[in-house]
């Protein structure tokens, strides 16, 4: 099965022009190598796929007929991704929701709170009674 197909059929990418795209740009591998869209898979290879800033590892169990449900997915595969992979994308997510968008204007109250409150820890404040 061709490998553009295969990433299809396993759920992988919602379009199979979507699939060959990401094989064209280098985003596939078997076995550490560049493929071509037309590159034949086959039980037994690692392929890497790299989507969402997340380097997916999988190993090929079995070849698909038809594009499968959801649920059959793991028939045909077996996901070998590091935990650590989704949590470095979680981190990303988060630095990213730290800064403001350019053009956004000047804080609301809301955000000058939220400024002070990472400053400024509960047990540095002093109280009104001190």
């Amino acid at each position: 099965m061709r490998a553009d197909k295969f990433l299809w059929c396993v759920r992988y990418f919602k379009t199979r022009s979507i699939a060959t795209n990401a094989c064209k740009q280098g985003k596939v591998k078997i076995n550490g190598n560049n493929i071509k869209p037309s590159k034949e898979v086959f039980p037994g290879d690692l392929l890497m796929v790299r989507k969402n800033q997340i380097n997916y590892k999988l190993e090929i169990l079995d070849l698909p007929k038809n594009r499968v449900g959801a649920k059959l997915v793991n028939i045909y595969l077996v996901d070998k991704t590091p935990k650590e992979a989704f949590e470095k994308v979680e981190l990303l997510k988060y630095s990213k929701d730290y800064y403001r968008k350019k053009g956004t204007g000047r804080p609301t109250k809301k955000d000058r709170r939220d400024i002070d409150d990472w400053f400024d820890n509960a047990e540095d404040k002093p109280t009104d009674n001190e």
